[in-house]
Formats: C-alpha cells, sequence, structure tokens
C-alpha cells in the first residue's frame, strides 16, 4: 500500500459521508409530509456502506468505503387521527412519513463529524508528506 492510499481511503470516506448527508437533508425535508406524488407516505432512507479491502494485485485506488446502496425504513408511519384531512382514510386516521426528526439529527451530527474527520486526515497526511519532503533540504 502506497503512501498516497491514505487520500484514496479518506476520500471515498468524504464522498460516502456526503451521500449520507444528502439523506438525511432529503427525510429532513420530509419529515412532516403525508403523500407524495405516487400517493404514498414517504419513508426514510439510510445509506448502506462497505468497506472496501486492498488485495494483492489490486488497484489501490479501489480500497475504502464505497455506497452499495440505499434503503427505506419499512417501519409503518405515524398514523394521526384526523377526519377532516382530505388524505383521512377510511376510519379517518392520515399517515405521516415514518421519519423520526431526533434519529435524522443524530446521523447529521455523526455524518458531519466523519466528513471534518477525513478532511482532517488528509490535511495531517499532506503535511506529514510535506514535511518528509523538506527533511532532505538543510
Amino acid at each position: 500500500m502506497s503512501m498516497f492510499s491514505i487520500f484514496h481511503i479518506s476520500g471515498s470516506a468524504v464522498s460516502a459521508q456526503s451521500q449520507r448527508l444528502n439523506a438525511v437533508a432529503s427525510n429532513m425535508a420530509n419529515a412532516d409530509t403525508v403523500a407524495g406524488p405516487d400517493g404514498q407516505a414517504y419513508k426514510a432512507r439510510q445509506v448502506v456502506f462497505q468497506s472496501v479491502l486492498a488485495q494483492n494485485g489490486t488497484d489501490q485506488t479501489d480500497v475504502g468505503v464505497q455506497v452499495v446502496g440505499v434503503q427505506e425504513n419499512q417501519t409503518p408511519g405515524r398514523r394521526i387521527h384526523d377526519p377532516s384531512h382530505q388524505l383521512a382514510d377510511a376510519d379517518g386516521y392520515v399517515t405521516y412519513s415514518n421519519v423520526n426528526s431526533v434519529e435524522e439529527m443524530v446521523n447529521m451530527i455523526s455524518a458531519s463529524r466523519s466528513y471534518q474527520n477525513n478532511l482532517e486526515v488528509m490535511g495531517t497526511a499532506k503535511s506529514l508528506l510535506l514535511k518528509t519532503l523538506q527533511m532532505g533540504q538543510g
């Protein structure tokens, strides 16, 4: 593994956390929705990561983290009794999205900190490499 692999690893993590932040933003934007264009309540989405390990003979740019998919949370949404609502069912209940705002805030903070930490790793690695190059100078 070369010294520059750290940039590929941290770069892939930054990209993955960016997608996670986009999913959180989408979830937060739809937290109080009742029905989307398809007529169904919005379901929270979670980004699924997978680590990619270095193997002998493989390209070192493939190591790090990759997003393998986005899963919808299948828990039922909140049901609130409001017979006057235009989207109420026959029993008078309206189904809202299943987004939990508190969980999404925790996910957002976690993703943001991970993003920042990976940027910090790249900055530190860059500084160390520059210091290494300066060792031979008088």
